[in-house]
């Protein structure tokens, strides 16, 4: 059984770098992202095909670089949550939590007894494919995984102290992009509404004890949020990076031309 680096550091009062995984999932790739110094992987299932056989290799991958693995989940039940803990990933991310009801349903599908009711199995890569002692692995479990909900819409916002005091997870995360949408002003992150509410977030985790991040565009933008209190902070993808990579390399060759009367 693993420690989570993620929590480690946040419980020694530091800050994580994410790095996003959602278009490639080849194991080499987060090996690459763990050597580099990244915390943790944040791998997107929620926007991409991916099923949960990859969830395994690429979290061998992280084990064997000491870094973390957090799945965005499908929204499918209590199924998703349990088998990508089972097949390695530490860390879970919940998208669009939208009430404190919700909040605790999750804690409870994620959290062994008597924090919640998660089902033990006891064969998967979390507990040492059995080599681990049972009652070892469920308290290593509830003490090492962590559970992050993401606050993506206007009625999350108006409950989110209700959803912060809920005990068993770990982090609220803004998810910008849906919340600009949901409070009327898409992709404007920057408006008094979105950063109002971005705000309170912050507050309420300040209040009950939970941290809190973002997504961040540049360092700039990071640095920002971490003096607002955030600690959880994105730095780049493998989709951007591609993306800007393959662009900027065009572009840099745009210049090239045939020289003379050459057929």
């Amino acid at each position: 059984m693993v420690n989570s680096r993620v929590l480690r550091k946040l419980r020694d009062g530091d800050f994580v770098k994410v790095a996003g995984m959602s278009r490639v999932s080849e194991p080499w790739l987060a090996e690459v992202i763990g050597w580099t110094g990244y915390d943790v992987i944040w791998f997107d299932m929620e926007h991409r095909s991916f099923g949960y056989n990859v969830i395994d290799p690429i979290s061998l991958a992280c084990r064997a670089t000491g870094i973390d693995l957090m799945v965005r989940l499908l929204k499918t039940g209590y199924t998703a949550p349990m088998r990508a803990l089972e097949f390695g990933a530490n860390g879970l991310m919940v998208p669009h939590c939208r009430s404190a009801e919700e909040a605790r349903q999750w804690v409870e599908w994620t959290r062994f007894p008597p924090m919640g009711k998660r089902g033990f199995d006891g064969a998967g890569a979390d507990a040492d494919y059995m080599l681990a002692d049972p009652i070892a692995h469920m308290k290593h479990s509830n003490d090492e995984t962590f559970l992050v909900l993401q606050i993506e819409d206007r009625e999350a916002v108006e409950c989110v102290e209700e959803i912060a005091a809920v005990d068993g997870f770990d982090l609220l995360f803004v998810g910008p992009g849906d919340l600009t949408i949901s409070y009327g002003v898409p992709m404007q992150v920057n408006h008094p509404s979105v950063q109002k509410a971005i705000d309170r977030v912050a507050a309420a985790c300040a209040k009950h004890g939970k941290w809190w991040g973002m997504p961040t565009g540049s360092p700039e933008a990071a640095q920002s949020l971490l003096d607002r209190g955030a600690r959880f902070i994105t730095c780049g993808g493998d989709h951007g990076s591609l993306v800007n990579g393959l662009r900027s390399s065009f572009n840099a060759h745009s210049g090239l031309a045939l020289k003379g009367d050459v057929k």
